[in-house]
């Protein structure tokens, strides 16, 4: 990584009305798999299936958040982070996916809430981010058009719970990621694969994304309503034609699907051919059902992509460069270091005029990570990312470009997905043996940039 001595950040060169946060999500967390009357979600059983966790691991206990959340959320006050988003966990609340309502799982979510309210932490909450409820995963999940209602009536109850105390909602985390991995590839729950999965996926997302903020704008009018997309930037690894339009196909796969029928745009059928086969799933009145005005776009990114064109790779007929094999620097994901990348997809997202508001929602980066002696953890390397992802984002603001807000992944070590516990994210260290939390450097750095 660069020097980041050179690194000069100023919290204040940012603006008053900044958002500086931290990101969670429930099924990486919460642990409490099976307490009160929590029903199973698709992760759940996913990661019962031999062979799908690195290690065989799963989230049963986790960071045991469920039973934490006063020691972490006073964690985040020490860190002087002033807003935290963290997800619901649908079965948590509808057991069997929709019409039972746990009182129990309401209960909790109040005490976070309310937790972070006294503590003066602002809570964003997403509403859904992967833990589909099993029951419904037997019914087809996302392949089933039923789904639009099961997640508007979600939507609805989260809503009635705690719109009184909630006033920033994420309708949905990074669609791409869970609909690609969990109905494509078959690497994430439910492990689903091909595009007889894909494609109705694909369109039934769409559908209650726009869905999910409508319900929400009417039920709670003057809620500040985004959702989240994972954003790569992306560059053919020549200047050969094969290879920049090999990178137009990927493009418009990572980055452009989902967002762009949410705008009004359609589906990018032009420049991915494939997703033509999705008219099928298109009824009357979906054209306009797929879109929604949302007051801001959370924008998720780690990494850019180098892609080649290649004729063994069916439908997008291009293949992704690895990191490791360009001999870039990486993550512990593999991922390239690349800071440019944040503000590159600052600048693709501004080209939308729709785009009313943007704040980046998740960024961080996983690296070994050991406790010393003097019990410090002293990962330099991270607090470097940090730093100098943050300088291309004041780049982009102060070229002009849109962007309010900014949230760190991850507040704690924890499961990370088909990784496991392998690769760690958090600001905090956590002994998953002791649930022992250590602040990390990056945290320190973290808490003294905000103060």
């Amino acid at each position: 990584m660069g020097n980041t001595d050179k690194v000069s950040l100023d919290k204040q060169d940012f603006g008053s009305d900044f958002k500086w946060g931290v990101s969670v999500a429930a099924y990486q967390i919460e642990g409490a798999h099976n307490c009160d009357d929590k029903g199973l979600s698709i992760w759940d059983v996913f990661t019962t299936v031999k062979g799908k966790i690195r290690n065989g691991e799963h989230a049963n206990v986790s960071c045991d958040f469920f039973n934490n959340y006063k020691q972490d959320i006073d964690l985040i006050k020490k860190l002087n982070i002033p807003n935290f988003r963290f997800s619901i966990s649908w079965s948590r609340l509808l057991p069997d996916g929709k019409d039972r309502i746990s009182q129990e799982g309401i209960s909790f979510y109040h005490k976070v809430i309310d937790y972070c309210l006294e503590s003066g932490i602002e809570p964003w909450v997403t509403i859904y981010h992967w833990d589909l409820p099993q029951a419904l995963e037997l019914l087809g999940g996302w392949t089933n058009r039923e789904i639009v209602k099961w997640f508007s009536d979600f939507v609805s109850l989260c809503a009635a719970s705690f719109g009184s105390k909630v006033k920033h909602w994420m309708v949905m985390n990074e669609p791409t990621v869970f609909v690609g991995a969990g109905y494509f590839l078959g690497i994430h729950a439910p492990g689903r694969r091909g595009l007889k999965n894909f494609l109705p996926a694909i369109h039934h997302t769409v559908l209650s994304l726009a869905a999910g903020g409508r319900v929400l704008r009417t039920l709670l009018p003057t809620a500040n309503i985004g959702t989240t997309f994972s954003c790569s930037h992306i560059e053919p690894q020549t200047t050969a034609k094969r290879d920049k339009q090999a990178a137009i196909r990927v493009d418009a796969l990572i980055n452009r699907m989902f967002i762009e029928p949410i705008l009004g745009l359609g589906y990018p059928f032009d420049d991915l051919p494939v997703l033509k086969k999705i008219k099928k799933y298109i009824k009357e009145g979906d054209k306009e059902a797929m879109i929604f005005n949302f007051d801001f776009i959370g924008l998720q990114n780690y990494t850019r992509e180098i892609v080649t064109h290649s004729f063994l790779t069916p439908y997008v007929w291009a293949k992704i460069i690895p990191a490791n094999k360009r001999k870039v620097p990486t993550t512990l994901m593999k991922w390239e270091v690349y800071p440019t990348s944040i503000y590159e997809i600052i600048k693709k997202y501004n080209a939308y005029p729709q785009i009313n508001k943007i704040l980046i929602t998740e960024n961080g980066a996983a690296f070994q990570d050991h406790v010393l002696e003097n019990n410090e953890v002293n990962d330099v390397e991270r607090t470097n990312y940090l730093k100098e992802h943050l300088a291309q984002i004041l780049k982009a603001k102060q070229d002009g470009y849109k962007v309010e807000g900014y949230f760190v992944w991850t507040l704690t070590d924890n499961f990370e997905w088909a990784e496991g516990y392998y690769p760690r994210f958090g600001l905090i260290h956590v002994d998953f043996n002791t649930q022992t939390r250590t602040i990390k450097n990056s945290g320190y750095w973290y808490s003294d940039f905000l103060k």
